[in-house]
């Protein structure tokens, strides 16, 4: 059994923290990221989390991969390369460090471009956020020694999100702003 599932308040320092990780990936990094973007729960104000930073850096393409691999390991994150998701590749802390997800994406693709959207049409819709964050608790309460049983429980929630971001996308002409680092 892994670590139980802890959803907690929203936390003003995450983003203070993700801005200090931020400018060292963006410094690490240069132009390899085209972008460097706080997602996930932690990155929406007022929404309930588990408190771990996401972030998203968006590359011109995943290859070559030691474009960007080498600069993340020389800062001490571990390139998970078991990660099963193709779209992306991951990156956790270094051992011992504050819990942290790295994705690498590609510009402009499906998989890049949905957290920014999710993420920013949280952010202009608090009551919203507000209600996901009551299901988080709920599947969090109901699936506490179950991480994976608590994914599968919140993806309804997720993915009406994402329809109901789709549609004010589309009313709005959205597109993601400026980076973020």
């Amino acid at each position: 059994m892994g670590e139980p599932v802890e959803i907690v308040d929203h936390d003003p320092a995450w983003q203070a923290e993700f801005s200090a990780l931020g400018s060292t990936l963006r410094g690490a990094l240069g132009d390899v990221a085209v972008r460097v973007d706080h997602i996930g729960s932690t990155s929406v104000p007022g929404l309930a989390a588990k408190p771990i930073i996401d972030i998203q850096i968006s590359v011109r393409s995943l290859q070559p991969l030691a474009a960007y691999k080498a600069p993340l390991e020389r800062l001490g994150l571990v390139h998970r390369a078991d990660n099963p998701e193709l779209t992306k590749r991951y990156f956790r802390e270094a051992p011992g460090g504050r819990r942290t997800h790295i994705h690498v994406r590609e510009l402009g693709s499906f998989s890049q471009q949905l957290p920014l959207l999710f993420r920013d049409y949280l952010r202009a819709h608090p009551a919203e956020t507000a209600e996901f964050a009551q299901a988080k608790r709920r599947c969090a309460r109901r699936f506490r020694d179950d991480r994976q049983g608590y994914v599968l429980a919140k993806e309804p929630f997720v993915w009406e999100i994402v329809r109901r971001a789709d549609t004010w996308a589309q009313n709005i002409g959205w597109r993601p702003g400026p980076s973020d680092a």
